[in-house]
């Protein structure tokens, strides 16, 4: 089996619009979540989300090519482009072992709006031919291959909030198994749009709150319900002999891999949490597990009851007693829940966390809930030195999936 390691990461978040500004941000406990301004919400209930801010998308991408994409596949772009640049990668590798698997959880909903109001007010003959071509969940897949020459294995993945870590993960088994030599991969989302708001409310998934700094509070006794996110989030993994070969700066390897579903509901996670558990288990089978001291987990942590007290037990039911000793964080707390762009950008902090010993806190945690004991990490970050990194993630429809992280050796 092929070893696998990272060799280049671009992020777009509500933090920071490079991966460099986004750590250097939840480090220091940065909020990204503040009142929405793509639209008018002084008469809702949901007020408050992670906005992208002031990001040069024209910058980055033509002009020609912008008019052609809905705002999610611009995202992957432009979070994309900072990966491969910071990779090296472009002209050191076959085209056609070169693969991209990237997924989104809602895919061009703003186009999909858009063009169904069109469609309602003006006519069929009003939609435009973009249409179709923006709005395909696929589309930023297909975006990311053509701008950087990826011939290889060409994929969407959606599993809900689990898609980014679900995308790693299987490029992380393509090029552990031989199929390809380097892979780009993650998530991005662009759906803070008045219906999306109004559908996940109607779940009764999203926080009421009415300040910035208690929208979202991950473990907190006070949380409402989650926070709406959006960006992107970039990964370039390699083959380790290939990135050694061309002498490429590696951030981490991945060592591990989990991926299950809790077949229990459509929405709501298993309360015992066996599922969620034996993801962990699969993603640390085989590997050499440190003291639970210098273990890091970015947990899910979205903020809502029934994921925070799931995955609270996940952790106890994987690690017994030894699950108090444990660092974990929600950097949800300062992002918000990026849908389907979460599971890669919290690969990018577990990583970073295992490369710095940083890590990286949960803020506005100041109550307590009994039944989320664990160490949260509460307000400050803290040093520690971390041998393994895990990154989890659940979504609708009963989706798990977890990352395992090592320095490379």
């Amino acid at each position: 089996m092929n070893r696998v390691v990272i060799t280049g990461i671009g992020a777009l978040t509500p933090v920071g619009n490079s991966a460099k500004e986004y750590l250097a941000n939840i480090r220091k406990g940065v909020n990204g979540i503040d009142t929405i301004t793509h639209f008018d919400v002084s008469e809702s209930k949901y007020k408050f989300a992670g906005e992208v801010k002031n990001a040069d998308l024209a910058g980055v991408i033509e002009k020609s090519a912008l008019r052609k994409m809905d705002l999610f596949s611009q995202y992957a772009v432009y979070a994309a482009t900072e990966a491969v640049n910071d990779s090296g990668i472009s002209g050191k590798v076959d085209p056609y072992r070169f693969g991209v698997i990237f997924g989104s959880g809602v895919g061009g909903f703003e186009t999909f709006a858009g063009e169904h109001e069109t469609f309602l007010n003006k006519g069929a003959r009003r939609v435009s031919p973009l249409f179709i071509p923006k709005m395909i969940y696929n589309i930023a897949a297909g975006n990311l291959a053509i701008t950087f020459n990826a011939k290889g294995t060409n994929m969407s993945v959606s599993t809900a909030c689990a898609t980014g870590a679900t995308a790693v993960g299987e490029a992380y088994r393509a090029i552990k198994h031989g199929y390809a030599d380097a892979m780009l991969c993650g998530g991005s989302e662009a759906a803070i749009h008045p219906l999306a708001v109004a559908g996940f409310g109607q779940c009764k998934a999203l926080s009421t709150a009415e300040t910035r700094d208690t929208a979202s509070l991950p473990f907190d006794k006070r949380r409402l319900g989650f926070v709406m996110g959006e960006g992107a989030a970039v990964l370039i993994l390699e083959e380790y002999e290939h990135a050694v070969n061309r002498g490429a700066e590696i951030y981490a390897e991945i060592v591990g891999y989990g991926s299950t579903n809790d077949a229990y509901h459509i929405t709501s996670p298993d309360p015992a949490a066996e599922s969620t558990a034996a993801a962990v288990r699969e993603a640390m089978k085989g590997i050499e597990i440190p003291d639970a001291d210098r273990i890091y987990i970015n947990a899910h942590g979205t903020g809502t009851h029934l994921n925070d007290v799931t995955e609270t037990m996940t952790f106890k039911n994987v690690f017994g007693d030894d699950a108090y000793k444990l660092h974990i964080s929600s950097t949800k707390s300062m992002t918000g829940h990026m849908l389907g762009a979460a599971g890669a950008i919290e690969a990018i902090t577990a990583m970073d966390t295992l490369r710095t010993g940083i890590v990286p806190p949960t803020i506005n945690l100041l109550e307590k809930d009994e039944e989320c004991d664990l160490n949260y990490t509460p307000n400050t970050a803290v040093e520690a030195p971390i041998e393994l990194a895990l990154s989890t993630n659940l979504g609708f429809g009963g989706h798990n999936a977890c990352l395992a992280f090592k320095a490379v050796k």
